[in-house]
């Protein structure tokens, strides 16, 4: 379980993030909405260690990850598909793939089939560099990506941004088929409405850095929500 507990974050003397709190379970999808600039790509940055935090904490599996760096807690089962994917674009599908074995056990330094059964465009392009994929394409690499690391922690940062429709069913697929798997806990930020609202057990709403509304899929208020996401 994760647990965030009332932090903060600043960049210089901008206060990003003001005494936000949010839990993630295991089997179940978090979804994080809000207007761009908000906080949400910040948040995540912060669990995922490439950000300090200035007050509060974040929990995982009830022990603070303190100032612990990255490569600690990707160690523990986190991982993290950042925005704009950030495949390595000269190297092939296979090697890319091939990162997320870093830290992982000789045991358990292979693909896991079920990457190529939700993603099998992957398994026909492992030969090809990851520049070469489309946007989608890329999108479900970088997914595999994190797969590989077998994490109990998935956080997703917008993944369906730029990305063409047959490809976002496949990637809310993917999501729903790892929340039924009932091992990892899944926080997905998305600012498709309709896409985070199908996936959603629970879900939080920011504004200027704080969390403005929350609670289960059946508590949300489509209309509230949608205003604090329109421009």
């Amino acid at each position: 379980m994760l647990q965030v507990r009332n932090v903060d974050l600043h960049y210089g003397a901008a206060h990003a993030l003001r005494s936000v709190s949010l839990a993630c379970q295991p089997g179940q999808v978090t979804c994080l909405m809000g207007r761009n600039g908000v906080g949400k790509t910040s948040l995540l940055r912060a669990i995922m260690g490439l950000h300090p935090i200035s007050g509060g904490a974040i929990e995982w599996d009830g022990k603070p990850l303190g100032s612990s760096p990255p490569y600690e807690r990707a160690r523990k089962g986190i991982a993290m598909v950042p925005q704009g994917r950030e495949i390595f674009p000269l190297m092939t599908v296979g090697e890319n793939l091939q990162t997320g074995f870093a830290g992982l056990p000789a045991s358990e330094r292979s693909v896991p089939d079920d990457v190529f059964e939700l993603f099998p465009i992957l398994s026909q392009m492992m030969n090809r560099r990851g520049g070469d994929l489309s946007g989608g394409q890329q999108q479900q690499l970088a997914i595999g990506r994190a797969m590989v690391r077998r994490p109990k922690l998935l956080l997703l940062d917008e993944p369906t941004e730029g990305i063409q429709p047959s490809i976002i069913i496949q990637i809310g697929n993917a999501i729903d088929y790892l929340r039924k798997r009932g091992d990892m806990a899944i926080l997905l930020v998305e600012q498709y409405f309709e896409f985070a609202r199908d996936l959603a057990d629970t879900f939080a709403v920011m504004e200027r850095g704080e969390i403005v509304m929350s609670g289960t899929r059946a508590e949300m208020d489509e209309d509230k929500i949608r205003a604090n996401m329109t421009v």
